[in-house]
Formats: C-alpha cells, structure tokens, sequence
C-alpha cells in the first residue's frame, strides 16, 4: 500500500480512527486533541528536546568513564567513544526516519510489526520492555549508593523508598508532568557537563590553583593506549580498546526513547525529526568532548580511577581534587543523583508504553491496553512500577551480586534494540523503493541512508558477539561474565523463532507494506508553528 493509493484506500485510514470520536480541544496548538481510549499528546518539543538529550547524558559518562579510560588509555578511550557514537547516529537516522513519517504509540515496536512480521514485533517487544524494567531498580540502587557520599550511617532501604516515591509520582501525573521533570533534570545534567568540560580546558591550561599547565603529558606518559591484562604490543593496545567499545556502547544506550514518546509528542512531524538532527551535536559535545577532556586531565595510571561508584570515582572529581579544588565533588553528586532520578524516571516512562505498545499489537494481554481518560497507561505503569521493588534486592551484599547479573544483561538487550530498529528500517527502505514512494516526501531523510543502517546493525553484532570476550583469555574464565554477556544475545533469536511459530505469520512483502494507515491521524495533529516575534523567541525556537 503506496501513499500514491491514499484515496483508494481511504475506507481503511477511516476504519483506524473510527474509535477516535470524543474529541478534545488543545489550547496551546489550536488543534483538535483524541482522548477516548488512546494516548495523548501531551510532549511539547522542549519536552522532545530534552528527552533526546537526557537519553544521552547519564551516569555512564560521568561514572562509567572511569573503567573505560583504566582499560583504553586516553586514545583508546577517545576512538571507543567516536566509534560508537557514529553507530547511535546510524541507528537515530534510521529511527528518525520512521518515526518522523510514523509517529506511532509503541514506536519501533509497532513499526517492526508493519515492516518485517508480528514475531519479529514480539521479539523486539519483550526484549524492550525487559531492558528498561529490569534496568529501573538499577539506578535507583544507584541513586542510593550516591546518597552515601554524604551520609552512610541509614540504610539504604529509606533512600530507595524515597527515590522510588519521586518516579512512580512523576509518572502518575501523565506525560506532559514527566516531560517538564525530564525538561529540569535533562537542564541540569547539560550545565553539569557544560561546566565540567569549560572546567576541563582551564584546569589543562593551568588555570586551576596548582597552576600545573596539564596540556597533553598524560598521552605520553603513561602513553596513549594501556597494555590490556598485560598483553605486550599491537594486540594488547586493540584489547584494550575493543573493552572500551563495549563500555562505551552500554553508555549510548537510550538516546531511542524518542521514538517511545512519539505517540505522545505535540506536533510529531515538525519536533522529532528536529530533535534527531541534533543527536549529532549532542554526541560529539558531550560525550566526546567530555572524553576527550577526561583523556587529557586524568592519567590512565591513576590508582583512583574505578575504587567506588559515586562522585569520588569520577575522572571529573579525580581530575578537580589533582588541581587542588576544594567543594565540588559534592556538586557533581548532586548533579549526579538528579542524573539517576532522570534515568529511572525515563526507565518507568519507556517500560510502560513499551508494554502498552505490545498490548496494542496483541503481543500482551489486553488489560495493559487499559487508558485513563488523561491518556495515562494506568495498568501498564502500575506494573511496570511493581518491578522497581527489586531494587531492594540490592541492599545485601549477596542478592546484590545477582542483581548485577540482570543488569549486565539488560546492556545487551539494549544493542539488540538497536539491531532490531536497523533491520525494520531496511524493510521500510526496501518497501518504500517497491511501492514507488519518493523519500522527498518524507518530513525526515538522510543521504547516508541505507548504508547507515547496514553499519549500525552489523556493528550491534559485533560488540554483542565480542562482549564477553575478557572470560577467555588465560586464567580469566568467569562463568557468571558469560552467561549475562551471552544468555540475552541468544534470547533474542529464540524469542523470534518462539514467536514465528505461535503466529504462524510469514514476513511482510515490500509491496504489501502498509504505509497509509494512521497518517490522516498524524496529519491531523501537526500545525504550523507561530513565527517568532523577537530575537529571543527566535534563539528559543532554534534550540528546542
């Protein structure tokens, strides 16, 4: 189904909305909003915006660093982090460009169902919607352990009570609540970073109270590379990197989560494609600005790189303590525990329209498809949060140890995300050259397109594959490693063939792909933005 078939085929597209009669009125886009039984547009786009950007700024450039520049070296650590951000580039044109066209409720989900088959929907469902419940009681235990930078003598037990009230309100009051929260913590997590790289470049330079002019001495000495478990030469240099590629990618991941919220973005054709054209940005000025910052003031060498895991194990804090600057290491922790309260909020948000996204498709049980009349997903939230209780888990040593297996493993889940969104969006490409659509139509195209996509999701591969490959090296075989590196990689193929059979479905032909139904609905809720009257909403508008 071709959009050139539109009008032939408008019985259909009027079947899909007949459900949407009860029509509200929205003040702010002077547009017509659907209510009855369906999710709600409710995301502006500084909301979007900043959405994207806190998808991409979280603990793992501020903590997780640490590990990366031990094992890499400042050069090493660098190419890691660039290496990857040109594969979640890949992966967020690929999106960008369903998503701008389709902004569906269940985003990539939903699209894998019209683009390759229902099993494949299943597969990339459950293993969505596993990655971000399970991931959830991770950063509120993380939120917990960055509390005891200032306070250890109560028990983590009350922190991860209070963290955990924050999330589940945030979440009650609807999306467009949930969008201003992530709007303030995203705006916090930005001035963070932002300060911390300035910083950086004048602690370099010698402004900081040693006066010690830094310059590039730690990329000579200890070197530019490490030696990976001591392996001498080239091969123990590539070790060592191919482990920052590794880390690096379980840091890039989430910065999808706008596709999640299409379904409830104000203005879709105009807001996300804008906020997927700027990843780019947001890629290289902070995660590779930040790592390039970090390479240059903290030797890889350095004993304190990767003791703890709250503010004092940051190569920020390491680098400000070197420099003799006293106070800030309780800053950034605060900053860094807002980081965490963004994170496990996003983690509820996207969890629970995941799993009301697979009810849409018929992949859950109906019950989860349940909407208050404010468009919230009450039953999908209210389980998705029961899950969150599992990070009490967390608070005794041996449950703990268990816990970080499921972590570990939602990691790869993460990249098997990916995977699965480059491979919807290659049957997209291939249904849209079959069906003679022109990609001038699209409100989102690139030029790279589709071979980003063929590098992102060979890419995906390839670090799943390689992700536990520490384990065999002499002496260093760890079975829980390669069970949590491994089980979700074979999860997912088992998961489709699991479902192939259920359904019984054959995959979706090109020419069969159906590309008109749900866009007069989308059409319906996109507008025309009112110009900007001065300079001030003109520099607003071109930010958000």
């Amino acid at each position: 189904m071709g959009v050139d078939d539109k009008n032939s085929d408008s019985h259909t597209v009027s079947e899909a909305v007949v459900e949407k009669q009860n029509l509200d009125y929205d003040a702010e886009s002077h547009v017509q909003v659907h209510t009855e039984g369906k999710l709600q547009r409710h995301l502006k786009n500084r909301h979007i915006a900043m959405i994207s950007i806190g998808g991409v700024i979280g603990t793992g450039l501020f903590l997780g660093t640490a590990t990366s520049l031990q094992n890499g070296g400042p050069v090493g650590l660098l190419l890691g982090y660039g290496i990857v951000g040109t594969v979640c580039y890949s992966v967020m044109i690929s999106l960008g460009e369903m998503v701008a066209f389709l902004p569906l409720p269940g985003g990539h989900i939903k699209l894998a169902e019209r683009f390759v088959d229902p099993a494949f929907s299943f597969t990339m469902g459950w293993n969505y919607w596993y990655n971000w419940t399970i991931i959830l009681p991770a950063e509120l235990s993380a939120a917990a352990v960055l509390i005891n930078f200032w306070n250890k003598s109560i028990n983590n037990a009350v922190w991860i009570t209070m963290c955990l009230v924050v999330v589940i309100t945030i979440n009650m009051f609807g999306a467009g609540v949930y969008g201003e929260c992530e709007f303030i913590f995203a705006s916090i997590k930005v001035i963070t970073i932002t300060g911390l790289i300035i910083l950086g470049i004048v602690l370099d330079l010698g402004g900081g109270p040693n006066h010690d002019r830094i310059g590039f001495r730690y990329w000579k000495n200890p070197g530019p590379f490490v030696q990976y478990d001591g392996i001498g030469g080239a091969k123990g240099q590539f070790l060592g990197w191919f482990a920052v590629l590794t880390q690096a990618a379980f840091s890039f991941i989430g910065t999808e989560i706008v596709a999640i919220a299409a379904g409830e973005a104000k203005n879709p054709r105009r807001n996300l494609p804008k906020a997927i054209k700027r990843v780019y940005v947001r890629i290289l000025l902070f995660y590779i600005g930040g790592v390039t910052i970090i390479g240059l003031l903290v030797p890889s060498s350095d004993p304190s790189l990767g003791i703890t895991s709250d503010a004092a194990g940051s190569p920020f804090v390491i680098a400000i303590k070197h420099a003799g600057i006293k106070g800030l290491p309780s800053v950034i922790n605060a900053a860094l525990l807002t980081s965490a309260w963004s994170a496990a909020s996003s983690d509820l948000y996207t969890s629970s329209r995941a799993l009301y996204g697979l009810a849409l498709v018929g992949n859950a049980p109906k019950i989860f498809k349940k909407v208050t009349k404010n468009g919230l997903p009450i039953v999908s939230l209210l389980t998705c949060a029961a899950f969150s209780t599992l990070a009490y888990m967390g608070i005794t040593a041996g449950s703990g140890k268990v816990f970080n297996w499921f972590v570990n493993m939602t990691s790869i889940a993460g990249l098997m995300t990916w995977f699965g969104i480059t491979v919807t969006y290659v049957r997209f490409y291939k249904g849209m050259q079959l069906q003679g659509i022109s990609r001038k139509s699209l409100p989102y195209a690139h030029v790279l397109q589709p071979y980003a996509a063929w590098y992102a999701m060979f890419m995906c591969l390839l670090i799943c594959f390689f992700s536990g490959w520490a384990v065999f090296l002499r002496g260093k075989w760890a079975t829980d490693t390669f069970v949590t590196n491994y089980i979700p990689l074979a999860l997912f193929p088992i998961l489709y063939v699991g479902a192939k059979l259920y359904f019984r479905t054959p995959m979706v032909r090109p020419e069969d792909m159906d590309f008109v139904t749900g866009l007069k609905e989308i059409e319906e809720d996109s507008y025309d933005e009112p110009p900007p009257r001065n300079w001030v909403e003109r520099a607003w508008q071109w930010l958000m």
